[in-house]
């Protein structure tokens, strides 16, 4: 075994210790020690010699929880020399001294004094200091958890992320938030620092990250800051730096990744899943998907697997096709993606839908349709299965003004790719597509498309004859309306070019005449206001003379009373035409 090396203090050590009767082996190193100085600071050595005064009692420390550098500074501190505590060693050295019994009831100022000081004072307050000591205990975890060290670090650390949160991680930018909660707002923005605050940024000290912990340390802190209300972003960023540094840079997906590591990537992605929000928005959608591919992969348990999934269809609509793409897994693995996968987030999607806007219903119909597309090309894809998703996707477009351009596009791809189908299973996966909804392009494109069933190409040529009619009709409409404005306009200027060439005297006759209408008229209002006010007998006389005067002037018959009935009618000559 090796002995201990001397180091620039160790001169002292070794006169103390020139007359030495104890010797004791920690990790393969071999200490000499002075029982008196020993026992004047140590409770347990002092009982063990008590009790074994000239036995050898070294085997007793075979299973002590300590390394040789920790217990050199004890060594180092029962001889009187200067003792260098630090972050890292200040846990260790506490616990190694509350196991030998170091403490002010033995001996007065003692180690487990001195350390606990030190990590009262220079450890609590600081976060990163809390951290690193923290790290530090999984060493001597047992013994820091019954001394109490961990459970102080874990509430410094939670009590600093309540006051400011950002120690754990600023929250992760979601690009694709265009939506938000407040009908479909959920969408948060991206923290993005102000100029100011970049500038004391550049000069503060780096943060220690929680993810440098263990899972077994890490998984009840951040547990019990969800339960005291720090900002679900922030939780978040912090998971999701975890699942980075255990999870997606370990080589999840490789499979030469030994079994013990897996496994602890399984426990890893399981714990994040059960601590992230489940509040949309949270996280994007790209990096949900790379967590559903690893508790995939790593065969995580049906909760985990379906907590991703439940929270991707929360947030569907920000998705690409590429995130759809999961690749399937297992020996038998029949298709090239998981489409089963797929078919359950859309669901979740449907059954969480809640937005008055539309958009969003659009926008992921439109990603069914791009998905289909990208699928139809596996050879191994089942028709039923294709057909599945193609109805989910035709279903949800019910009531909408869309083509069925992106529908026609996947079954194309799909029958090119499957050219064994029969003339049945063509048309039943043709039975998706609405031919109404199909644009003139796409009309003309599967009128020539021999991979279609006759019964669609004939349909698509009807419909391609009503788009062509509803053309024309509108064509005729717009160029009637186009001679109407045209006529209207020419009236309209012929109208003001007549008025533009009348001359002023015209114009001042045709006033003049206009005045003498209504002069007339008012004399006609004013002999009929007369005849009102005089009573019916005299106007049903007046008129009866009226009648009877304008008869004789009809006749030609010169004037005289009613009675006199003279009546002399002036015969015109009659005129002979010529011959």
């Amino acid at each position: 075994m090796a002995t201990v090396p001397l180091t620039r203090s160790s001169t002292r050590l070794s006169k103390s210790t020139s007359s030495s009767d104890i010797q004791l082996h920690i990790d393969g190193v071999t200490f000499s020690l002075d029982r008196e100085l020993m026992t004047a600071r140590s409770a347990k050595l002092y009982a063990l010699f008590k009790e074994n005064p000239s036995e050898d009692i070294s085997y007793l420390f075979r299973d002590i929880s300590t390394d040789p550098e920790t217990f050199e500074l004890l060594v180092r501190f029962c001889h009187g020399l200067e003792l260098n505590m630090s972050t890292e060693n200040v846990v260790p050295l506490s616990c190694l001294a509350y196991y030998l019994g170091m403490t002010e009831n033995h001996s007065t100022n003692n180690l487990l004094k001195n350390t606990l000081a030190y990590f009262d004072h220079r450890i609590i307050p600081s976060w990163n200091e809390s951290v690193k000591a923290l790290r530090a205990s999984e060493k001597v975890l047992q013994q820091a958890v019954d001394l109490g060290l961990v459970d102080a670090c874990a509430e410094s650390i939670i009590e600093k992320a309540l006051v400011k949160p950002r120690f754990l991680g600023d929250p992760i930018n979601n690009s694709s938030n265009d939506d938000d909660d407040d009908g479909c707002e959920d969408k948060e923005n991206g923290y993005r620092p102000n100029a100011r605050r970049r500038l004391f940024v550049l000069d503060r000290q780096p943060q220690e990250d929680l993810s440098t912990l263990s899972l077994q340390l890490y998984e009840p802190i951040i547990h019990a800051m969800i339960e005291r209300k720090v900002p679900p972003e922030y939780v978040a960023a912090s998971l999701c730096q975890y699942a980075k540094k255990w999870v997606f840079s370990s080589g999840t997906r490789s499979d030469n990744v030994p079994i013990y590591r897996r496994n602890s990537q399984r426990e890893v992605i399981e714990v994040v899943e059960r601590l992230l929000p489940c509040d949309r928005g949270i996280l994007p959608c790209v990096i949900l998907f790379e967590m559903l591919r690893s508790a995939i992969f790593l065969e995580a348990s049906y909760d985990c697997r379906t907590g991703f999934e439940v929270r991707i269809g929360k947030q569907l609509d920000q998705a690409t096709v590429e995130d759809l793409l999961i690749p399937s897994q297992g020996y038998a693995k029949e298709v090239e993606y998981d489409v089963e996968c797929v078919k359950r987030i859309l669901k979740n999607f449907y059954c969480n839908y809640t937005c008055q806007d539309i958009s969003g219903l659009v926008t992921v119909a439109e990603l069914v349709e791009d998905f289909l597309a990208k699928i139809a090309s596996d050879r191994d894809l089942k028709t039923s299965t294709f057909i599945s998703v193609a109805e989910i996707s035709t279903s949800a477009s019910v009531g909408m003004q869309r083509s069925s351009d992106g529908i026609y596009r996947a079954i194309d791809t799909y029958l090119d790719n499957h050219r064994y189908l029969t003339e049945s299973e063509r048309d039943s996966v043709c039975q998706v597509l609405d031919c109404h909804k199909l644009s003139p392009e796409a009309c003309e494109h599967a009128a020539q498309n021999d991979r279609l069933p006759l019964r669609v190409v004939v349909n698509v040529l009807f419909v391609g004859q009503l788009h062509l009619r509803d053309t024309i009709a509108k064509e005729v409409l717009d160029f009637d309306d186009g001679r109407l404005r045209k006529l209207k306009t020419e009236e309209e200027e012929t109208v003001a070019a007549k008025v533009s060439c009348c001359s002023e005297e015209d114009v001042k006759a045709e006033m003049e005449k206009m005045g003498s209408k209504v002069m007339e008229l008012e004399r006609e209002c004013y002999i009929m206001r007369k005849e009102i006010e005089s009573g019916p007998r005299k106007i049903a006389k007046k008129e009866k003379l009226s009648m009877w005067r304008e008869m004789k002037r009809k006749f030609g018959c010169a004037g005289g009373s009613l009675d006199d009935g003279n009546c002399h009618v002036e015969k015109k000559k009659k005129v002979h035409p010529r011959q």
